[in-house]
């Protein structure tokens, strides 16, 4: 199942319950049955009136988890061309209600975000009550390049980054490092890699039946005091009114053109951002602005049941199969878009991938 689940008894008799992801090969990529498994713990640990605390780590030194098993979607994807594949259905709806559940869980979720933190896994990241990070952690929303979109609740998470950062990570892809993650708001603490069993220590001996957030605080302060010297050098908040300026646009095509004119910036970032974007996938670009611009009144639970209908009609719709198979399939980095022109994309195109997915009542109406 690549799961593996643990309960440690604390001092107090409190359980900490420790959830991990258990595929280091595919940097522990989430499937649908991983999916289903881990929240169906969930709910388990929420009737256990003994658990304090739950901390969702991954296995592997590379990656807490580098997005969903997108390489299954696609190939139902491929056996049901025009439609939605049930297993998408069942694959969108279940990775939400996971995000919600852990946004929403009784007690303290602590995510351990250290190497690659990407689509689906800066859905569990985002979703926890204490996000950390590390000297290795890359945070990255990289669907521009699989012709997707930035789901899991970017539409939420994203619009709370300072001016248009959001907007230019949606559109790029670009990757934020650890102490990036602290200054945008993407994570709470930075600790060392090597901290991790410190951290579970320090979690069992605490005393979770008096003053728990305190003593908890205390715990994550002490750590991250002794990490301090370890924390990579930012880059992103220093170039925000570069980009809040660049990005003063009115339209995602003037958005696309504007950070395309990037692509031999004598900045590498900034340049590695627009090649992303330049060969990436064009309808991605408009999703990610409507997204955005649709989500920021928004509350989590609506933002989510936007998303689903998103990712059914990506489905449906020939980018993200195109987008994969030339990413992560062949492997031959050369997609053929359906739509290849940015500018010549219509606004019909795009709205389709917002319209309803399902029939009757939206399947995600109880969150």
């Amino acid at each position: 199942m690549n799961l593996s689940f643990e309960e440690l008894i604390g001092a107090s008799g409190a359980c900490i319950a420790i959830a991990t992801l258990d595929a280091p090969k595919s940097l522990n990529a989430l499937s649908l049955p991983m999916i289903e498994v881990l929240l169906e713990k969930l709910e388990a640990w929420a009737q256990n009136p003994r658990i304090a605390c739950v901390l969702l780590k991954g296995n592997g030194a590379k990656a807490f988890c580098a997005g969903g098993d997108v390489r299954t979607l696609v190939e139902a994807c491929r056996s049901h061309p025009g439609e939605i594949p049930p297993l998408a259905a069942r694959f969108f709806e279940a990775e939400y209600r996971l995000d919600y559940r852990l946004h929403t869980f009784k007690c303290p979720v602590i995510c351990w975000g250290h190497g690659y933190v990407l689509g689906g896994g800066m859905g569990l990241l985002q979703s926890a009550a204490v996000r950390i990070v590390t000297p290795t952690s890359r945070l990255a929303m990289p669907e521009v390049s699989i012709g997707l979109y930035p789901d899991v609740g970017a539409g939420w998470f994203y619009n709370r980054l300072p001016g248009k950062l959001g907007l230019f990570l949606a559109m790029t892809g670009a990757q934020v490092n650890g102490t990036d993650a602290l200054d945008l708001g993407l994570a709470d603490r930075l600790l060392r890699d090597d901290q991790q069993d410190a951290l579970i220590d320090g979690l069992v001996q605490l005393n979770w039946q008096e003053d728990a957030q305190v003593q908890l605080t205390s715990l994550l302060r002490a750590l991250e005091h002794e990490a301090l010297a370890d924390r990579p050098a930012p880059k992103w908040l220093a170039r925000r009114a570069a980009i809040d300026d660049l990005l003063d646009v009115a339209t995602p095509v003037q958005a696309w053109k504007a950070i395309a004119r990037w692509h031999d910036h004598a900045d590498p970032d900034l340049a590695l951002a627009a090649r992303n974007l330049v060969n990436g996938c064009p309808l991605t670009a408009h999703l990610a602005w409507h997204q955005l611009k649709r989500a920021r009144r928004l509350s989590l639970a609506e933002v989510l049941r936007m998303e689903f209908g998103i990712s059914l009609n990506c489905c449906r719709h020939p980018e993200f199969s195109e987008g994969v198979r030339a990413r992560l399939v062949d492997k031959d980095n050369t997609p053929h878009w359906h739509w290849p022109d940015v500018a010549a994309i219509s606004e019909a195109v795009v709205q389709a991938h917002f319209s309803p997915a399902w029939e009757g009542e939206h399947p995600l109406r109880d969150l």
